[in-house]
């Protein structure tokens, strides 16, 4: 299938998927800066950046019910409340602030991500392609971009007062490309089967383990990739920003090539060989003597975390039935995506203690878990124990 036909189709989530991007590279970027101004500790900024999954589950477990308020207008209202809330860090001065700073763009982020994922999944039926890690490759494009053009911003000395005011602009001019003029509902057709009485809770809390250990070793790399290079490895200000920068962008290209190997491969086999990579990444990161090395690990990881969520997505969405299917997703979400934010919380509290090298470690070792989560959908589904409609 041709990438310029998925994105076509999916345009609107597209750009979504984007705007999380600028978002979050903008914000890992500007980690060290944040935390100078906040004066946290690395514990202290971790528990903070954790109160984000307060927010984040909340916005989840709404999505569905807020998408079909909103109908048509739900990408871009969601896109436009995301663009004024990202300006919260400029007057983030106490840790007060800046842990209900991060429950309140915990749960702009989270809405108005899985609201896109839903999306997409409703698109991946309607149109019968792959959608996923096309669409999650628009998100890696744009966060190594913006990480990247912070890191020159902050090297010619812009602080938070003048970034975060510059890429709410451009935020705000994506989410007019978050329009749909021809957005229709997915409805009910003849001959479908009738959905399940319950909701297929192994599935889906199988599948909220793979997103969650998946969104812990991508954010506690995004988060704290940058400290590592600068203060572990003895790196310049700003060169801490190609951390995340090798990550967003080596996880755009393996997402590129995902949306080529899902379709031949299949969703299984793709997520079981990410993960092997993943917790090669992550070791290699552990141990590495220099920032050379560290980018390297960084770039392995980025492999392992790149197809991981997307292609986990689309399994999820085949093994649901259709009308169960936002909420089936915003359930694994919310589980899953809580690990976004409980990454970098468990690195800030480990390499409090230990060190971020040992913090590393530990990711290695929860993303080993998807191993033996994707070999026990497979046996599942062998079995036929499955009610995808």
């Amino acid at each position: 299938m041709s990438i310029l036909k998925a994105v076509k189709v999916s345009r609107a989530p597209f750009f979504g998927l984007g705007i999380v991007g600028l978002y979050w590279g903008t914000f890992s970027a500007m980690v060290p800066e944040l935390k100078a101004q906040v004066g946290a500790s690395d514990a202290q900024l971790g528990w903070a950046l954790m109160t984000a999954a307060i927010g984040g589950m909340a916005a989840m477990f709404l999505a569905p019910k807020v998408a079909k308020a909103l109908g048509k207008y739900q990408l871009p209202v969601l896109a436009v409340l995301l663009a004024l809330l990202s300006q919260l860090p400029v007057f983030a001065h106490s840790l007060p602030f800046m842990f209900v700073m991060m429950v309140v763009l915990g749960a702009g982020v989270s809405g108005f991500d899985i609201t896109s994922n839903m999306r997409l999944s409703e698109l991946e039926e309607r149109h019968g392609l792959h959608l996923m890690n096309v669409n999650h490759a628009m998100f890696s494009l744009c966060f190594g971009l913006s990480a990247l053009a912070v890191g020159w911003m902050r090297q010619s000395g812009m602080g938070i007062a003048e970034v975060f005011p510059f890429m709410g602009g451009i935020l705000l001019f994506v989410s007019v490309l978050t329009w749909e003029k021809n957005w229709k509902p997915m409805h009910k057709e003849e001959g479908d089967a009738a959905a399940p009485a319950s909701l297929p809770w192994f599935f889906i809390l199988t599948v909220a383990v793979m997103l969650f250990v998946s969104f812990v070793g991508e954010n506690a790399t995004e988060s704290w990739s940058a400290l590592f290079i600068e203060r572990e490895l003895g790196g310049a200000v700003g060169h801490g920003s190609f951390g995340p920068t090798t990550l967003g962008l080596v996880m755009f290209t393996v997402r590129l090539l995902g949306q080529v190997f899902t379709e031949k491969l299949g969703e299984e086999r793709v997520v079981l060989w990410s993960g092997v990579f993943g917790v090669i990444g992550s070791l290699v990161m552990a141990l590495a003597p220099t920032q050379t090395v560290a980018l390297l690990g960084i770039g392995i990881s980025a492999i392992g975390m790149a197809v991981i969520v997307p292609t986990a997505n689309s399994l999820l969405g085949k093994l649901v039935h259709r009308e169960q299917r936002a909420v089936a997703i915003s359930r694994a979400w919310m589980f899953g995506f809580s690990g976004f934010f409980i990454g970098p919380a468990l690195i800030g509290f480990v390499s409090q203690h230990w060190g971020l090298r040992v913090a590393f470690v530990i990711v290695a070792g929860l993303v080993a878990t998807i191993i033996p989560a994707v070999l026990m959908i497979k046996s599942k589904r062998a079995a036929g124990s499955y009610s995808g409609a």
